[in-house]
C-alpha cells in the first residue's frame, strides 16, 4: 500500500506544442506498481490550456478546484466546476481551458499506466 500527498509529489511544466501554463504531477503510477491505471493531477494556471488533442484510450477526470472548460470534438465548450467529473472517450479530440482570472484549475486525469 502507499499513501502520499501532492505535496509530496514532484510539480513539472508541461512542455508540449500548444499547452500554456499546464503543470503535472504524478502521485500515483507505474513506478509505484501499479497494475492498471496511473492518477496524474493537472495545474492550469488563470489563461491557460491543455493542447488540444486526440488518444487512444479513454480520459477520466475529476475536476479538484477552480472553473474552465472542456472543449470537444465539434469545438464545443463544456463548462467545468469543482466537483464535476468528465469522461473523454478513445481518440475522441479535447482540451481543457481555465477560464478564471483568480485561480487554478485543478483536476485529477486516471490514464492506463503505459501512457502516463
Amino acid at each position: 500500500m502507499k499513501i502520499t500527498t501532492l505535496a509530496e509529489t514532484e510539480k513539472s511544466k508541461v512542455n508540449v506544442d500548444g499547452a500554456v501554463n499546464v503543470y503535472k504531477q504524478v502521485p500515483l503510477s507505474g513506478n509505484d506498481g501499479v497494475p492498471l491505471f496511473s492518477f496524474r493531477v493537472f495545474t492550469i494556471e488563470p489563461g491557460g490550456h491543455s493542447p488540444y488533442h486526440s488518444h487512444p484510450f479513454e480520459h477520466l477526470a475529476y475536476i479538484i478546484e477552480g472553473q474552465g472548460v472542456a472543449i470537444n470534438e465539434e469545438g464545443e465548450e463544456k463548462e467545468l466546476k469543482q466537483g464535476n467529473f468528465v469522461l473523454i472517450m478513445p481518440d475522441e479530440k479535447h482540451q481543457f481551458r481555465n477560464t478564471s482570472q483568480s485561480g487554478p484549475l485543478m483536476f485529477i486525469c486516471a490514464v492506463p499506466k503505459e501512457y502516463e
